[in-house]
């Protein structure tokens, strides 16, 4: 579900048509080395992300991140991705240091071919690099009539309960299930308290963040996003060991089981040089079910939930996926709204680059 505290509001926004930007950041990828399909591909993920409303995991990350680990050749532009091992219904891939919008797509890909033919696709990768929202490569299945999964670890930021130094990343885990009138379920979560990628949206809107979210290197609470990530560590799902903060933990270890430890990558401190593992499932529902069974169950339990009698102030109960789904809607019909300091960025980038500015 997408918080909309963080959300840029319109007075410091300009509203931009969601294809026209796709054209332009897929001309900037191509300036920085990516062939052109990679490119049209990587775009497409990143403002699939804004579509949703994620906009902490969108265009933003690339003045912020992307830029310069294409620039500077920590990320290869031109991953060659290999099999390192396959069955009929299983891959191991080789992300070849690639940026991992190109790397994940292919590999959700060949999930989603897999249970095509073989009713389950299970596809992990190593040697890869950050692929922006995990949500965006669980949604991927949907328009096959599949479930689908996708997590990736990423390098520590976050704190195992009752320790005080960072052990592992925010490590977030996507899953995306297909219905009827009610369109799908997806979930789309950090396993940490906060995705730090939100805390560079906070200090760009001048907010400050809310106690439990991270803490200074002694464990004090910390309200200011701008404090460097060197200086702060984030706290894991439930945030402190009464608010059940081993659970997020539990969770953030598995996904360094099923990308780093199962793809042969590596895991929280012994990342490679920044390289991160993935993991993609995708399930086709007609092997367990028939379909329009499945999807008139799944309305039913949508519903049920939207309906669940509501405590004194509340609208109604929302689950995962339906506020996305109307932030697309509105932002396909008035364009995604940008923080004029992105803006700004963007052009100083599209100036280095030299692409031609017509958003």
């Amino acid at each position: 579900m997408v918080d909309n505290a963080f959300h840029v509001v319109d007075e410091d926004a300009i509203r931009v048509d969601a294809d026209k930007l796709r054209t332009f950041i897929a001309r900037c990828f191509g300036k920085l080395g990516l062939r052109p399909q990679d490119a049209d591909e990587a775009a497409e993920t990143l403002v699939a992300s804004d579509l949703l409303g994620r906009d902490t995991h969108g265009v933003q990350l690339i003045p912020t991140q992307y830029l310069d680990a294409l620039r500077d050749g920590r990320v290869n532009p031109k991953p060659e991705v290999s099999v390192v091992r396959e069955t009929p219904t299983t891959a191991v891939l080789d992300g070849d240091n690639g940026f991992g919008a190109i790397v994940g797509r292919h590999a959700m890909n060949l999930a989603i071919q897999k249970a095509t033919e073989h009713a389950v696709g299970l596809v992990t990768v190593r040697h890869s690099r950050h692929f922006a929202a995990a949500g965006v490569y669980s949604m991927m299945a949907l328009g096959h009539d599949m479930i689908g999964l996708a997590m990736t670890n990423s390098s520590p930021q976050v704190v195992p309960t009752f320790g005080r130094e960072a052990r592992f990343g925010t490590n977030p885990i996507a899953v995306a299930v297909p219905a009827g009138r009610e369109k799908y379920w997806a979930l789309d979560m950090a396993t940490s308290v906060v995705a730090t990628n939100r805390l560079l949206v906070a200090d760009r809107l001048g907010r400050a963040i809310p106690e439990g979210w991270i803490t200074d290197l002694e464990g004090n609470p910390v309200t200011d996003p701008s404090v460097p990530r060197g200086r702060r560590l984030v706290m894991p799902l439930g945030s402190t060991p009464t608010a059940s903060s081993y659970k997020g933990y539990g969770l953030a270890v598995w996904v360094d089981i099923m990308c780093g430890v199962l793809s042969g990558n590596g895991f929280g401190v012994r990342l490679p040089d920044g390289q991160v593992g993935h993991f993609f499932v995708a399930i086709a529902i007609n092997a367990f079910i028939p379909r329009d069974e499945f999807t008139a169950m799944m309305d039913q339990l949508l519903q049920d939930l939207r309906t669940t009698p509501t405590i004194p102030g509340a609208d109604h109960v929302t689950y995962a996926g339906e506020h996305e789904r109307e932030i697309e809607a509105e932002r396909r019909a008035h364009g995604i709204p940008m923080h004029t300091a992105l803006i700004a960025d963007l052009q100083a980038m599209a100036d280095q680059l030299g692409v031609a500015w017509d958003l």
